[in-house]
């Protein structure tokens, strides 16, 4: 097996040879589909998502057959790690959410490889793609209607759920700015096609989107992404921002800012104030051309602090993230250590990654705050060096994670 793909581990048995033998030779299904190549990365994506969906309500693996044509013949495709990787890379590339739970692997049928994707039912429908809900009925997959995306959200149980996917039975849909989200945050989310059907009530687009309930009761993250005020109804859902004229926290404030906005107005209102707080510096010695440096790089802050409200415990912490700006350093903080299959001795490491917090994930996806899931400490450590920063350091406990960042 190559070492290169993200394989992520699934509740039940592998599936045998002779099951796989059967599979490949029978007619397509509801949990099956065969691919002779991965020429069409759209079609593979789509499959992806409807299994992840499992409209029939199986609650059992749905199977991508890569090197099979549709008679069930093998096509003795070269199964390389690049072909893996490709396959692999369908859960993190940021255009299927929530991201699905699958596993990549090379298997052999009668001596022939091929390559086998084993997709997972959600505890969290529906799942699109670019906006887009794909189910399979039989062997035909398809976009689902508006009762059926109905029917995928009303299969959600809430025990089951992410603290951030739970409903917060205090609050109610007039806490919600509804205008912020048809705005904002829908026309980011859904395909147009979606937003034309008109049948859509705004309960049942807050539902599909894990921002409420079926009855229309916010959810952590509707309130964290589009509520009112927040902070009234999740304690720890903002930002503190001191900047401080020294190198202690005793020394003088020179400004502190609370943002406890909705996730919409938070994130560009933070990047604003990353933005005027970076110092560049300009080299005039260096011939006609001018040189310019911050002391620190934007993509860098932005990677690190929206990791920082994306991986935080909403759950068990009040306290906010905090971004400490001293004169000889920045430091970073959220309550929350590791979580999932990142520990503290695997924190930072390429490839592994899980989400405490996947609906926010999903929202600050959709607004285009991330670009690509997993990638975002590699990012900034990049950015750093390629200014001249030194290596940033973490701190990783099991109920915080700090990073500390000093200047070129």
């Amino acid at each position: 097996m190559p070492t290169g793909p993200v394989v992520i581990m699934s509740a039940v048995p592998p599936i045998s040879d002779d099951e796989l033998r059967q599979i490949s030779k029978d007619l397509e299904s509801d949990r099956v589909e065969r691919k002779e190549a991965l020429a069409d990365r759209d079609k593979l994506a789509q499959a992806v998502c409807a299994f992840a969906n499992d409209l029939p309500g199986h609650g059992l693996p749905g199977y991508l057959l890569i090197g099979v044509d549709d008679a069930g013949e093998l096509t003795a495709l070269a199964i390389t790690d690049s072909l893996l990787l490709g396959l692999a890379d369908l859960r993190d590339d940021g255009n299927i959410l929530p991201r699905p739970s699958i596993t990549v692997g090379k298997r052999a049928i009668d001596g022939v490889e091929i390559a086998l994707v084993e997709v997972m039912p959600s505890n969290a429908p529906p799942v699109r793609y670019r906006g887009r809900t794909w189910i399979r009925v039989g062997p035909r997959r398809a976009i689902a209607t508006a009762e059926e995306e109905a029917r995928l959200s009303e299969r959600r149980r809430a025990a089951d759920l992410p603290f951030d996917a739970r409903p917060l039975p205090s609050a109610s849909i007039a806490d919600l700015d509804i205008d912020l989200f048809e705005r904002t945050y829908l026309r980011a989310a859904l395909a147009p096609e979606v937003l034309a059907a008109n049948e859509r009530s705004v309960v049942h687009q807050l539902a599909a989107l894990r921002l409420a309930g079926p009855d229309g009761v916010p959810t952590v993250a509707g309130m964290v992404a589009v509520g009112r005020e927040p902070v009234s109804f999740v304690a720890g859902a903002f930002v503190q921002f001191l900047r401080i004229d020294g190198t202690e926290l005793t020394d003088n404030v020179l400004a502190a800012h609370r943002i406890g906005s909705p996730l919409p107005e938070l994130l560009p209102e933070l990047d604003e104030l990353l933005r005027v707080n970076v110092r560049t510096s300009v080299d005039l010695t260096s011939g006609p051309i001018e040189l310019r440096q911050p002391d620190y790089p934007l993509v860098a802050l932005q990677q690190l602090t929206r990791n920082a409200l994306m991986h935080r415990n909403y759950e068990t912490s009040t306290a906010p993230v905090r971004i400490t700006w001293l004169s000889d350093r920045i430091e970073i903080q959220n309550p929350g250590g590791p979580f999932g299959q990142v520990t503290v001795d695997n924190f930072g490491q390429p490839g592994v990654t899980d989400y405490r917090n996947p609906t926010i994930a999903e929202v600050m996806g959709q607004l285009g705050y991330v670009q690509r899931f997993g990638v975002g400490i590699a990012t900034a450590r990049k950015a750093l060096a390629e200014n001249g920063n030194p290596e940033p350091f973490f701190e990783v406990e099991q109920t915080h994670i700090a990073v500390t960042v000093r200047p070129a």
